[in-house]
């Protein structure tokens, strides 16, 4: 197997594995990482394949802060292996913190940081990050909090989720003004599919010099080459809970993806992992796993195959309409 590769996150020093691991299954019912040995088990194979950036966010599990809690268990006597990134202030999560306040203001920030420390079991978190805006808090006070959570050694490095193009150069504009640390990375949707991001986020991460990490980079896992028109693995997420993904999927330009992946004798997920990983300012891939075999599965794909750029641009032609 090819050595994994690791990439600075944006303009930072902070090194990240070019696959991540998306903790998002932790804790989740009906899945094998939904106990602790589960989770120990993808975690550990996590670390052995050497992925190193672990993301999750304070809401991920059956419950508010399960997937923080079964991980801090995980990587008791590890942590200095890993870059843990965590998020707080999803704004369409209420209970059972909604007398916080405002997702992004300092009193809902300290006590969700206080939270995510003390159930991953860590006094620091290496990447924390906004995970939507806050349209209630100027970001000022987001930004002016965070600076102090860096000065006080609890978080590292910030980033952000789910931000427009707009936002984003409002952030670096309110850091540089106010002289606060800046955010080093922004997370949203993109796969070969969803491509909304190439219109103003993209253009924004790399006009600052951020890390780009996309969710949801294997379209839920149909970019995996297990699904077809007609069939997907019966125990796979996408068919128990989302099914209408693959009833809409662009089947003509994923067939035609099939057949020039074969063609060069690389499975679609090899192709995939390559086409992201050639785009500029991205770091890394972030994938969720239920499954050891799967951590090392998208490892090895991850560094199986290195495209040329027309490689590249024709692979992303098959959907530029889809």
């Amino acid at each position: 197997m090819a050595q994994i590769e690791y990439r600075t996150l944006g303009k930072s020093g902070l090194l990240v594995s070019t696959v991540g691991l998306g903790c998002n299954n932790f804790g989740r019912t009906g899945t094998l990482t939904e106990t602790q040995q589960g989770t120990d088990a993808v975690i550990s194979a996590a670390i052995d394949a050497g992925v190193t950036l672990l993301d999750t966010a304070d809401i991920y599990g059956a419950e508010y802060g399960l997937s923080e809690s079964l991980m801090g268990n995980a990587l008791r006597g590890r942590r200095e292996q890993v870059v843990l990134a965590t998020k707080f202030g999803h704004a369409d999560y209420a209970s059972p913190i909604s007398n916080w306040g405002a997702k992004g203001s300092r009193r809902y920030i300290r006590l969700a940081v206080e939270g995510s420390l003390r159930r991953l079991q860590t006094d620091w978190i290496d990447l924390y990050q906004l995970h939507t805006p806050d349209p209630h808090t100027p970001i000022e006070e987001t930004l002016s909090t965070l600076d102090d959570l860096i000065s006080e050694g609890k978080i590292r490095y910030i980033g952000h989720s789910n931000f427009a193009g707009w936002q984003i150069a409002d952030a670096e504009y309110t850091a540089a003004l106010g002289s606060h640390p800046r955010f080093i990375s922004a997370q949203n949707e993109y796969n070969l599919i969803a491509r909304g991001a190439e219109a103003e986020v993209l253009p924004a991460v790399n006009a600052y010099g951020l890390g780009f990490l996309p969710w949801f980079p294997l379209y839920n896992g149909l970019f995996t080459g297990k699904f077809s028109r007609d069939a997907g693995p019966a125990d796979s997420r996408i068919m128990r809970t989302r099914k209408h993904l693959v009833d809409t999927a662009p089947w003509d330009a994923m067939e035609a993806y099939a057949a020039f992946c074969a063609e060069r004798g690389v499975t679609m997920l090899a192709a995939t992992f390559a086409w992201l990983l050639a785009q500029p300012g991205l770091a890394s891939v972030i994938a969720g796993a239920t499954k050891p075999e799967q951590i090392r599965q998208n490892v090895a794909e991850a560094t199986a195959w290195r495209p040329s750029a027309d490689e590249v641009a024709e692979i992303g032609a098959f959907f530029a309409t889809a």
